[in-house]
């Protein structure tokens, strides 16, 4: 279990997201949140005494916001919001996107810039600390106005509908939001003016995404790095051309960090050392491998960006419209995903470009007439057995879909709500599809791993670098050296594992 997080009037971090979502750290408000929240909710309900219509208050929304509610009636009209933007279908997302969710939209409820109800504030916390996880439907965002449907699907469990997964341990329990907030002592709330709109106007599910793809993405090209040195190794490659002096001729940060760790990595290589020298004709290794660092530099400075907008993007208020310290309720745009959506589409790109560059090396050790040496396919009984063949099938077939999701979703828009949501940043979507990218590249990546510890079996006695050595020795932990033809997918998944894992 990581440290309970504190909610703040301040930004939570990436790192707290991570530990809320995947390792259900618990969560507590902070006193200065407490009060924040407090004096904007003063605020909201004296503006509900006003006689002038205010947005969100005492009018309708989006397309209605002309129509004002009289005050006996706008109880109704915020459990109707949530009910009706309660609108998504298709299969639920996964508990660590709602959970990332909550967390987020709690954040910008502690900022005191969206005059809800203390006593709404404590039941999402409530709900947090109890495991108790209201089920998301994967299609109903726009990405504009807010992450409206699956946020309202967040919301109805507030309001004790809807179904909820009741997590305990590595069980989820599938029950009514009814009965798992009074098994949990928890009561359900009856919403007053502005609180729907405070629970459903943000980027918090496609933000949410981004800052758990980000956490696993550091990993994967650290990883992505390890996997070029053992193929580039395997394939009797030189590792001159990562000399920190070229390198330097070219100043993008991400390529240096990249040649420094895979120049470190053969540095003391005995493969490198048996072929190296005045003699070494090796100084025009195929692009796959000479021009590694640029491919995977290129996603570490992407990565960096997304980094830079995820912090500004936790650092924001999302809500619309917002409680001003000067006790001005106005309305804004800042519920617009696009920040958050083309950095997620930037990502993609990335991720697609490390998976092709990573299958272009695998591909090379399994042909003989590039592989320097190895047996075809790096068969342990050539004619008989096929070896990784259909392995590289397998990164082929990913590297494929890895490009498709690389089509942006952020250029396109539909208009919504009878033109009133007229450009839209469909970021949910290009978050949706960065998961899947994310998850496609581990497994690119842990197929170049598996063929490339077995290309360094065969190149014994020869011994790899120390480093390289290390990782082919934690895969032989899961999978057996060079042998017979055995079930393949198996010792794909136990290398995948390995990466999910993050033991290499």
């Amino acid at each position: 279990m990581s440290n309970p997080v504190v909610v703040d009037i301040g930004p939570v971090t990436a790192a707290d997201v991570v530990a809320v979502a995947r390792d259900f750290a618990t969560v507590s408000l902070a006193p200065a949140a407490v009060q924040a929240i407090a004096e904007s909710r003063a605020v909201v309900e004296a503006l509900a005494e006003d006689p002038n219509p205010h947005y969100g208050i005492s009018t309708g929304f989006g397309a209605l916001a002309t129509t004002h509610i009289p005050r006996e009636r706008r109880a109704a009209l915020q459990t109707s919001l949530i009910r009706s933007h309660a609108a998504g279908t298709g299969t639920p997302v996964e508990t660590e996107v709602v959970r990332a969710m909550m967390l987020l939209r709690l954040s910008t409820l502690a900022t005191g810039r969206t005059g809800i109800r203390p006593a709404t504030v404590d039941l999402m916390v409530g709900l947090l600390n109890a495991g108790i996880t209201p089920v998301v439907p994967e299609y109903g965002s726009l990405g504009c106005s807010g992450d409206l449907a699956p946020l309202s699907a967040v919301a109805l469990a507030l309001i004790g509908e809807g179904d909820v997964d009741v997590v305990t341990g590595t069980t989820a329990v599938r029950r009514t939001a009814a009965d798992a907030l009074a098994a949990a002592g928890l009561t359900p709330v009856v919403l007053a003016e502005k609180e729907g709109l405070a629970l459903v106007n943000g980027t918090d599910g496609m933000l949410g995404m981004l800052c758990l793809a980000l956490h696993d993405l550091h990993y994967l090209w650290d990883t992505a790095d390890l996997a070029a040195a053992m193929s580039i190794e395997a394939l009797l490659g030189t590792d001159q051309v990562f000399l920190p002096e070229l390198q330097a001729l070219r100043p993008q940060l991400g390529q240096a960090d990249s040649a420094a760790a895979i120049a470190a990595m053969l540095a003391t290589s005995p493969i490198v050392a048996s072929h190296a020298g005045p003699g070494d004709n090796r100084v025009q290794d195929a692009y796959s491998m000479r021009c590694t660092p640029a491919v995977h530099g290129t996603a570490r400075d992407t990565t960096a960006h997304a980094s830079a907008v995820a912090s500004r993007e936790l650092a924001s208020a999302i809500d619309n419209p917002v409680v001003l310290p000067d006790g001005r309720v106005l309305s804004n745009g800042n519920f617009h995903g696009a920040p958050v959506a083309a950095v997620l589409d930037f990502l993609a790109i990335s991720v697609a470009d490390v998976a092709s560059i990573s299958e272009r090396r695998t591909d090379r050790m399994l042909d003989p007439a590039r592989s320097r040496g190895l047996p075809p396919f790096l068969a342990y009984e050539v004619g008989v057995d096929s070896g990784h063949m259909i392995a590289q099938y397998t990164q082929a077939g990913m590297v494929a879909e890895l490009k498709r999701l690389a089509v942006p979703a952020s250029v396109d828009s539909i208009p919504s709500s009878a033109m009133q949501e007229d450009h839209v940043s469909l970021g949910w979507h290009a978050a949706r599809k960065l998961r899947r990218g994310v998850d496609a590249v581990r497994r690119v990546l842990a197929i170049e791993i598996l063929t490339a510890a077995r290309a360094l079996d065969f190149r014994s006695p020869l011994q790899p670098g120390p480093v390289t050595g290390a990782a082919v020795a934690k895969v032989r932990e899961r999978v057996p050296g060079p042998g017979p033809d055995r079930h393949l997918a198996v010792e794909i998944d136990a290398v995948v594992d390995l990466l999910a894992e993050r033991q290499l």
